[in-house]
Order: structure tokens, then C-alpha cells, then sequence
């Protein structure tokens, strides 16, 4: 595709460093759930913070965030996937992918739906075991229309950069709300309902035949493996001697803004006995007892709660006392805080204050907004 000319609009839209990546957590740096998930044959967040395992029954993965990375580009970490149970022959509704998904009102400026639409350049490193054909698809939630793109991973095992050009949609606005929008899906392996018709590298409505065409499977051999990071989009048509380069972010910049979607108050590979939790505890009665976490950035939205559950896995310490409690859940939230009580029976005394704390190690408290 030809490099078209730039506007000077365009430029102060992506200018560096005062600008903000569109994706977050391009590089993999953040990864609040796990570093390791073995076993995985579903769909999922498991490790790298943003990046969803889109999987239907097609072998079974480990997924992990490494340290293979691209040489002399600044990056640490990559997001891998390893065939541990391999699928040659994958049903004709199975499919594998990464997928990163994106709020309609962060994308407000790509102008979609109108006869402005911007061009996008996606630009990602990529190594594989398999060489072949790989499809990287735009898919737009809000009005069902989508467009894919077809690379070659070209050598086995080696660290190669694509750029993908795709070409502005006129039409089909995005919604200007907090609500799933638009995605890139990254494909590794799909059966024949996404395969047998004519790969659509133009925006058009949806046909899932044409979706994925000439994908190579990933999950075909427990040798297997794949590998992604660097992963940019930028506003404008761009080259391989024009494309901005990775715009890295502090950790704690990149942690900031994977927090609007996941929380991990505590770690699961990390905790220990008398973690901090929640403050502002309170005992209701002998039985019940209250208390809040307030998140580090707003969420996208009134979070979920996982927890570990187990015998006595934390304590309310009140009034020169410890009492032990298997488990919590949210009473009420909003995007700012969420007021927590337990929810198996404690022995306590009304009235009483004080802080959650954890009481046995491997422990997992996330709040997850996602997408």
C-alpha cells in the first residue's frame, strides 16, 4: 500500500512523548494475575495484563510472560504460548487467539464512521516455531463489520517486526462509552468455519468464513511456540523507515492504566501472612464484619471480585485480637472503592474496628474490570 502524506494534525495527535500509546501494555511489563498459566484451553486473562486468551477448543497452552526478547529495542518481557497437548485436526468452530480489546471513547479520535476515518498502522514483534501464514483481524463490536490482514512469520524461532497497514472505515461509528468497541485479534489456529471463504482485507460486515483464511495452526505440535511483544498502533499510514518508534512507559505508568481494568490487591505468587488488605473495618454484629479497599486509579467500571477461599485465609485484627474469616465479596461498588464483608461466619464482637490482613500465603484478591 502506498505511504500517503501525513497531516500536521496527525503529527501533534501522535507526537512523543507527550502522547499516550493507544494499547497499553504493549510490551508485556505488566502482568498483575500470574507470570506462568499452564493448562489453559479456554478463554481467559492469565498472565500479561490486557491480552485475552480467545480460545475454543483447540489444544491445550501454557501461557507466560518471558523474558525472549527482540535484542536492542528496549523491551524485557514477551507474552508466549506453548503447545502442550497438541489438536491437528481442530473442529470446524475451534479457534486460538490473542486478543486485545479496546473502549469505544479511547478510540473517538480514529473518526471511524465518517468520511475522515483515519488510517492505522499496527506494528508488533513476533516469533514462532512455525513459519507460515499468521491473520491479524480488526474486529468492531459496535456494528459488527471487520477487517483482516494476512503475515508471514518467515524464519523458524527468530524475532521478526510486521507492519500492518489498514485503511480507515467510513463506516459504522464507535460507540462513545466505556463499552468493548473495537479489538485486534492476533489468530494462532482456527477450523474451517473461519477458513473457507476469501480472506476480507477490506471493511465489510461480517462473514466468519472470511475471517481467517490461510491461518496456519499453531496448536498442530506440542513443539510449537509463540511469541509477541512491541506491540503499537499509530494514527497514519507509516513505513518500516517511517513508523514512530515503541513508545515505552515507565513500570508504574503502565501499571496505572492496566489497573482501570484488573486490580490486584494482593498476588497469588507473592503473599504472605499479615498482607495488608482492606481498612475501615467494622464489626456489624458477631457474626458479619465490613470493610473497604479503595483502588489505586478509577476502573473502567463496578468491578468483579475474585479471592482465594480456604480455611482462615485472613483476619480482621481489631482491639488486640485476630479473627479468621475464609473468604469475602463485594456488599457495594463503584469504579473508586469497594465495601467488602465476609462471607463465611466469624466470631466477633459489634462494634469493633480495625484492618484486613491476610493469614496465609498464595493468596489472590483481584478486581477485574475488563473488557
Amino acid at each position: 500500500m502506498a505511504l500517503s502524506k501525513i497531516s500536521n494534525d496527525m503529527f501533534t495527535t501522535i507526537s512523543r512523548p507527550n502522547s499516550t500509546s493507544l494499547i497499553v501494555n504493549g510490551d508485556m511489563a505488566v502482568a498483575q494475575r500470574n507470570t506462568s498459566a499452564t493448562g489453559k484451553t479456554g478463554s481467559g486473562y492469565y498472565t500479561c495484563d490486557r491480552w485475552n486468551m480467545s480460545a475454543s477448543s483447540l489444544g491445550t497452552w501454557t501461557q507466560t510472560q518471558d523474558t525472549d526478547v527482540p535484542t536492542g529495542y528496549g523491551f524485557a518481557n514477551s507474552l508466549k504460548m506453548d503447545c502442550t497437548t497438541a489438536d491437528s485436526s481442530p473442529g470446524s468452530g475451534d479457534n486460538l487467539a490473542l486478543q486485545y480489546s479496546f473502549e469505544g471513547q479511547a478510540l473517538q479520535l480514529l473518526k471511524k464512521g465518517t468520511a475522515s476515518a483515519e488510517k492505522l498502522t499496527l506494528t508488533f514483534w513476533v516469533k514462532s516455531v512455525k513459519t507460515g501464514t499468521y491473520i491479524v483481524e480488526f474486529y468492531d463490536h459496535d456494528n459488527n463489520r471487520q477487517i483482516s490482514t494476512a503475515y508471514t512469520v518467515s524464519q523458524a524461532s527468530t524475532w521478526e517486526q510486521k507492519i500492518i497497514n489498514i485503511d480507515g472505515d467510513t463506516t459504522g461509528a464507535l460507540g462513545n462509552d466505556n463499552a468493548q468497541s473495537l479489538s485486534i485479534q492476533f489468530h494462532l489456529a482456527a477450523g474451517s468455519n473461519y477458513t473457507s471463504g476469501t480472506l476480507n482485507t477490506s471493511w465489510a460486515g461480517n462473514t466468519n468464513a472470511n475471517r481467517m483464511v490461510g491461518q496456519v495452526n499453531l496448536g498442530d505440535s506440542t513443539s510449537n511456540n509463540f511469541w509477541i511483544t512491541g506491540v503499537q498502533l499509530e494514527i497514519g499510514e507509516f513505513s518500516s523507515t517511517s513508523i514512530p518508534p515503541f513508545q515505552h512507559e515507565s513500570f508504574g505508568d503502565n501499571l496505572a492504566r492496566c489497573q482501570r481494568y484488573a486490580y490486584e490487591v494482593v498476588s497469588n505468587e507473592s503473599a504472605a501472612g499479615n498482607a495488608p488488605i482492606g481498612v475501615g473495618g467494622a464489626q456489624y454484629n458477631s457474626g458479619q464484619m465490613q470493610f473497604s479497599i479503595t483502588f489505586p486509579v478509577p476502573m473502567r467500571t463496578n468491578p468483579s471480585l475474585t479471592c482465594s477461599s480456604a480455611s482462615n485465609n485472613y483476619s480482621f485484627i481489631r482491639n488486640d485480637a485476630a479473627d479468621n474469616f475464609d473468604d469475602f465479596v463485594i456488599d457495594k461498588a463503584n469504579s473508586n472503592m469497594a465495601e467488602c464483608k465476609n462471607s463465611t461466619d466469624m466470631s466477633g464482637t459489634a462494634g469493633h474496628s480495625g484492618v484486613v490482613r491476610t493469614a496465609n500465603s498464595s493468596l489472590s484478591v483481584l478486581f477485574t474490570a475488563e473488557l
